[in-house]
């Protein structure tokens, strides 16, 4: 059973006005020895980090993809895999493992128990929360780690770090530059390297604009995944 084991009180003093921020709230949730830093924004309670297993919550291990060909053969036959930025297990403290979709839609569950995978319309419920798309970005990242002067001011406390991404055929890009966050909605159907694959929406940060970006991306690529309380 998942149980409340710290809560610290509102730590915001802003205005009703300014995104919704005052509602954030921190709360720990301890489940399988394992304590979620948890931030609550509006109706919603969101980890405050990337998730970062390597197991589903039945027990089965996920497949590490430490090659290109792994990930190649993982993503062209819709088999569910994880890997650390740059295959460099020093990326992992800050920025936990990046997933494919294929370990996000499985059914024994990859979010730990009391917590899901967003769906996208949840996301839309968080960006609504927070002013909309053109203000959310800045108040969601980190005030560290981006490039180009992009630092955010956190004062969400979703604490939105850049991660960067690895696309379909295993090349990595976009750390210090880009957060990339799965949700569980499909998008659009489309085709590469002569197979039909789902395009999912996602959600993205950048360190060039104060934007919290949806966009769609192929299943078979590895994103951040952030977790939402049941």
């Amino acid at each position: 059973m998942t149980k409340i084991i710290f809560f610290m009180g509102l730590i915001l003093g802003c205005s009703d006005t300014v995104g919704g921020a005052n509602s954030a709230s921190f709360i720990f949730f301890e489940n399988y020895n394992l304590n979620y830093d948890g931030v609550t924004l509006g109706s919603q309670v969101w980890m405050r980090n990337n998730l970062n297993v390597d197991k589903f919550t039945n027990g089965d291990p996920i497949p590490e993809a430490r090659t290109m060909e792994e990930w190649q053969t993982y993503a062209q036959s819709g088999i569910p895999a994880w890997c650390y930025y740059g295959n460099n297990a020093s990326n992992e403290e800050t920025y936990g493992k990046l997933y494919n979709w294929y370990a996000v839609n499985d059914t024994r569950g990859l979010a730990p128990l009391g917590w899901h995978i967003p769906s996208d319309s949840e996301w839309v419920v968080l960006t609504k929360f927070l002013g909309g798309e053109k203000k959310a970005g800045t108040i969601m990242k980190s005030t560290w780690g981006w490039n180009n002067n992009g630092n955010g001011t956190n004062t969400t406390g979703f604490n939105g770090l850049p991660g960067g991404f690895r696309d379909f055929y295993g090349n990595f890009s976009g750390l210090g530059s880009r957060g990339e966050w799965w949700s569980t909605g499909n998008g659009l159907y489309g085709s590469i390297v002569k197979r039909k694959v789902v395009n999912v929406w996602l959600r993205s940060l950048t360190c060039y604009d104060e934007r919290l970006g949806k966009n769609l991306n192929f299943e078979g690529c590895g994103m951040s995944v952030r977790c939402l309380r049941d």
